[in-house]
């Protein structure tokens, strides 16, 4: 051995002692981004840290959350090729570590028989590469790291490091995305102000926007209509109107007008005098007079009959009615909120429905959304479903795992909320069964116990359907090169949704 070399173990130990004085300083940088308080320099510091630490040539650092505007920086590209590297953020390397979700490394793009014929990667002639998604569920930006100041290409020690910069950086982004925005944690904060929303789980732009008509039209004297489907909550949005208005504290009567006889409901609504019909054997205080100076809900109004919608006309024009059986006009101090999932244009068409009722109800509509269109609530409405199950069954306290949570997220609800409360509670009391504190995809989804016409096992609505949506997703990353933007805007979904969709159905281009 030449006497100016050192022994191995010497050098092994330099270089393990060198390893741990990296990962300290790393740590401890790390650290020191949260005393950062503006995203621009927190992404400036963010990139040198992480482009020192890897020994990178080249770094690219982009931001782009679901709201609002995004930022990225860049070292050592030109502007042309930090033009370039944006544009890889739809396609190529940057995608399939967005879409997959994980952590893209390799000593040669042009050598890699993933990358090997792209174009950008020709074209650039890019060897080694590091890109990690920051932002676990939904990515919400990309750490692009490209060449490398040394001989070596990037380690499995590289990418550790970098996925760990790439969670703290996330924590740090999302803190002061949310200073940015205070009432980002809670959208509705501000509505609370003006609205009762005990009960009201969610914070999509969706339910904000119903929400914001609502804390409108409350302390107004205006009879509203409510349309959406069934089970997406215009009972609860009909009590906040209620709760808010100046007549809380009074009556909320609620009628269900398809649940009643047709030869019944007028003297349900409006009472009636004993002997006015085979079953008045005694006098019927009718639901106006219950509801007197408080709110009247009538649920499924198209299901009337025509002579009870004449007389609610009456009551919403002239503010009196009529009890079966008396000749006598009552004054009425009531605000009436109707519902229905019904077409009720479709129905004054046929004739089913008068149509001057009709345009007096359609003042002031109010379309409740379904849950389709508010994705970004399901994670608050399990959470909220599960205490609500806990205490009904008296169950221990349990949770619903991120992978059921995703998986909710991309089924489909045609009962829309009610139906998601439901099949909670039905997941909660199967994992209670097991005795597991943990609600699993298998408890919110079990397999169809029936089989087929052909034997074999048959296929639950819900697994059809996620089975299409997997499909419809899959050919659609295809038909635009796995371009998650793209692919939103075909769809008509948030960038978001889709992320969670991929992960949900566990898609990938690696995979068939």
């Amino acid at each position: 051995m030449n006497d100016r070399e050192e022994p191995e173990s010497i050098v092994r130990l330099r270089e393990e002692r060198d390893a741990y004085r990296l990962e300290r300083d790393l740590y401890r940088r790390l650290l020191d981004l949260n005393r950062q308080t503006e995203l621009e320099p927190l992404l400036r510091e963010a990139l040198a840290l992480i482009v020192e630490v890897a020994r990178a040539r080249q770094g690219y650092l982009e931001l782009q959350p679901e709201h609002g505007p995004g930022w990225s920086i860049a070292h050592g590209f030109t502007p042309e090729a930090v033009d370039a590297v944006r544009a890889r953020v739809s396609q190529g390397i940057i995608a399939m570590a967005l879409t997959g979700g994980r952590t893209i490394l390799t000593s040669s793009a042009l050598r890699d028989e993933r990358f090997s014929g792209r174009e950008s990667v020709l074209s650039g002639q890019i060897e080694a590469v590091l890109c990690a998604p920051i932002g676990e569920e939904a990515p919400m930006g990309v750490l692009y790291l490209q060449g490398r100041d040394v001989p070596e290409s990037f380690s499995a020690e590289d990418q550790e490091r970098a996925e760990t910069f790439a969670r703290h950086f996330a924590l740090c982004a999302h803190r002061l995305l949310a200073e940015r925005r205070p009432a980002e944690a809670d959208p509705l904060a501000r509505l609370r102000q003006t609205l009762r929303l005990e009960g009201v789980v969610g914070r999509s732009e969706a339910l904000v926007a119903v929400l914001q008509q609502a804390a409108l039209l409350a302390p107004l004297e205006v009879t509203i209509l409510l349309t959406g489907d069934n089970g997406t909550g215009k009972t609860q949005l009909a009590r906040v109107v209620h709760d808010s208005s100046p007549r809380a504290g009074q009556p909320f009567v609620e009628v269900n007008c398809a649940a009643l006889p047709e030869t019944l409901i007028e003297s349900e609504l409006f009472g009636a005098l004993p002997g006015a019909h085979s079953t008045a054997l005694r006098r019927i205080t009718g639901r106006v007079a219950a509801a007197e100076r408080g709110t009247l809900l009538l649920d499924e109004i198209g299901e009337l009959s025509p002579s009870a919608q004449a007389k609610l006309l009456q009551l919403l024009q002239s503010k009196q009615y009529t009890p079966l059986g008396s000749a006598r006009t009552v004054q009425a101090d009531v605000r009436v909120i109707a519902a229905s999932n019904t077409d009720l244009a479709a129905a004054v068409a046929s004739r089913r429905f008068r149509e001057d009722l009709f345009y007096r109800l359609q003042v002031m509509p109010l379309r409740m959304p379904s849950l389709a269109e508010r994705l970004e609530d399901v994670p608050d409405l399990v959470s909220a479903f599960c205490a609500t199950a806990a205490r009904r069954h008296g169950l221990g306290r349990m949770r619903m795992s991120d992978g059921a949570i995703r998986a909710a997220q991309a089924a489909e609800w045609p009962g829309n909320v009610r139906q998601l409360a439901h099949a909670v509670e039905a997941a909660m009391i199967r994992a209670a069964g097991e005795g597991v504190l943990e609600i699993q995809r298998r408890h919110l989804f079990p397999p169809a116990n029936g089989r087929g016409a052909d034997g074999g096992q048959s296929e639950t609505f819900q697994e059809a359907t996620r089975r299409f949506q997997a499909r419809l997703l899959r050919d659609t990353l295809e038909d635009t090169g796995w371009n998650v933007m793209e692919a939103a805007r075909r769809l008509d979904l948030k960038k978001s949704n889709i992320y969670q969709m991929i992960k949900a159905f566990g898609l990938g281009r690696d995979k068939p």
